[in-house]
């Protein structure tokens, strides 16, 4: 089997890390995969932050434990304390794709970048978790000041996130339902 194949056969959501910093080295090849990314039309709507500031990585984090709890989502307030109030898992660096809210594709090119940046991180002996649950902290004036502080570009809007480091945890693949294909 080659290698492309093994790594999308084998990659896991990881929800544990080590706190040790990335290298320079490590983050400068996750920016070139991000920068890989195909987009529709080469638009290149997305933006990419890469956030090891664990303060701004904090930030986000708290606020959209804030927002669920004032949510009252019963479902999903306990299942945020089963994960003990964790977004990001103590990841030492924490990739934020924003894109231009104008454009019809900035939604599919975020979820390509995404999917490039985890297996890339896999690639590269390190786990990742692709977060949309952040969404919201990015709403309202505080979230504007949120998307500032993490640089996005003002004409551009959250999209997705992946936390990304070296795993303390692994698990099992999900089971998937053979019913999801269908060959006509």
């Amino acid at each position: 089997m080659n290698e492309t194949v093994k790594s999308i056969l084998d990659r896991r959501s990881t929800r544990g890390f080590e706190s040790e910093p990335l290298s320079d080295e490590i983050i400068s090849v996750l920016e070139q995969c991000a920068l890989a990314s195909p987009t529709a039309m080469n638009m290149q709507s997305w933006h990419f932050s890469f956030v090891t500031d664990r303060d701004k990585i904090s930030a986000v984090e708290k606020r959209v434990v804030e927002l669920i709890h004032k949510s009252g989502d019963e479902a999903f307030i306990s299942r945020m304390k089963e994960r003990n109030n964790s977004v990001f898992y103590n990841a030492p660096l924490v990739i934020f794709i924003s894109s231009d809210a104008n454009s019809k594709w900035s939604a599919v090119d975020a979820g390509i970048a995404v999917e490039n940046l985890a297996l890339a991180a896999h690639s590269l002996s390190l786990g990742s978790v692709i977060i949309g649950m952040c969404a919201s902290a990015f709403d309202g004036e505080e979230g504007e000041l949120l998307g500032k502080e993490l640089a996005f570009p003002e004409t551009h809007k959250f999209q997705i996130a992946l936390a990304v480091g070296k795993p303390t945890v692994s698990k099992d693949a999900h089971p998937t339902g053979e019913n999801k294909i269908s060959r006509v």
